[in-house]
């Protein structure tokens, strides 16, 4: 009698102690599977999609005190520039992780409207200063989304119809400049503000289950999704200038980013914020969900792809190489590149992981 007390008292413990623990929440011990899954994504939530929210605030900072600078005769057009660079690098960066705020609010209008296939960007900035020559960050935010961001940023800092040297031209634009920049400043600061909330996406990313998620491979699938149409979203963004996506036809000012060429650039950030998805940032990623398993061999061919696209990104922007034909050869080698890795994500590592993407994931040719 004494023993089975003394079993029962064990077990009593056991489940006590499996219903304190907050990231389990479930009766019983998680399997090392299991518990190697929630340590993913906790390490993805804090190290990458944390960490990419919190550049691009710190980002649009930058860009808020370069476009102020240069409007108040303290810096040059080259820093304004600059200052653009770093939040589009930012912005572009964010892209496979679009989850939580940015995608629940369809916020990212606000941020980027691409593709513009009819200038509606440039046609509505001037008709938005022919009404309201100073409009101001509260007139923006019940304005288009089409001149919220830093597509109307970028027309404004880059086209070349429009002289920024000239004082009066400075004085005609900065007004809408300076609420813009500080439009995605305030914009970044709050999509940070509710990710960290308690009821947040990084919270919903710690325990399981919770209120988002059943388990953690529900929210792992999320993130693939993202992922995955992110890495689609690359090839049209290279494949339609290049003309792989329109029967040959160059289209260079289709390009994301053509005023400013940051084209490449832009498509080197998705890249890299793919690859610490991949392979973890300082913690783990999805890579090491494949370790030991029947699918570790799909590891080194994940890696190689990475490797392929990021030596074929080469240097120099987008616009010049389509002008001639070696830069034109590179750039599709580039796509093919692209299209393998796309390719492994969405057909062998949503295989491996288990992942359902569903139809409207990712249709890419």
């Amino acid at each position: 009698m004494k023993r089975e007390q003394t079993l029962a008292i064990g077990l009593l413990s056991l489940l006590l102690s499996a219903c304190d623990d907050p990231a389990s929440q479930q009766i019983g011990v998680i399997s090392t599977s299991d518990a190697q899954q929630e340590q993913v994504t906790r390490d993805l939530a804090q190290d990458v999609i944390r960490a990419l929210h919190l550049r691009w605030q710190e980002q649009t900072g930058v860009m808020t005190k370069s476009v102020e600078d240069f409007c108040a005769g303290l810096s040059s057009l080259k820093d304004a520039r600059f200052g653009f660079s770093q939040a589009a690098d930012a912005w572009s960066f964010l892209q496979p992780v679009l989850i939580g705020p940015l995608a629940e609010h369809n916020l990212a209008w606000r941020v980027q409207f691409w593709p513009d296939k009819k200038n509606l960007v440039g046609r509505q900035v001037e008709q938005l200063l022919k009404k309201n020559p100073a409009p101001d960050v509260a007139t923006l935010e019940k304005s288009s989304v089409v001149i919220q961001g830093l597509s109307a940023a970028e027309y404004i800092l880059f086209d070349p119809s429009i002289d920024l040297a000239e004082r009066a031209t400075q004085s005609r634009y900065c007004p809408l400049l300076q609420s813009i920049a500080q439009n995605q400043q305030n914009l970044a600061g709050s999509v940070l503000a509710q990710l960290d909330a308690k009821d947040g996406l990084l919270t919903a990313f710690a325990a399981f289950p919770n209120e988002r998620y059943a388990d953690p491979m529900e929210a792992i699938s999320e993130l693939m999704r993202v992922n995955v149409t992110a890495l689609d979203s690359l090839k049209k963004k290279l494949g339609t200038p290049l003309g792989r996506l329109n029967k040959g036809n160059l289209q260079p000012m289709q390009a994301e980013f053509w005023r400013s060429d940051l084209g490449l650039a832009s498509i080197s950030a998705t890249l890299s914020a793919s690859l610490a998805l991949w392979q973890g940032n300082t913690h783990l990623g999805l890579r090491d969900l494949l370790k030991g398993s029947e699918h570790e061999a799909l590891i080194p061919r994940i890696d190689a792809a990475f490797a392929d696209v990021k030596q074929d990104l080469g240097a120099g922007g987008l616009g010049n190489a389509l002008k001639d034909e070696a830069g034109r050869a590179q750039l599709n080698k580039l796509y093919d590149s692209l299209n393998r890795l796309h390719r492994l994500h969405q057909q062998e590592l949503v295989t491996a992981l288990g992942i359902q993407l569903g139809f409207n994931a990712s249709d890419g040719d």
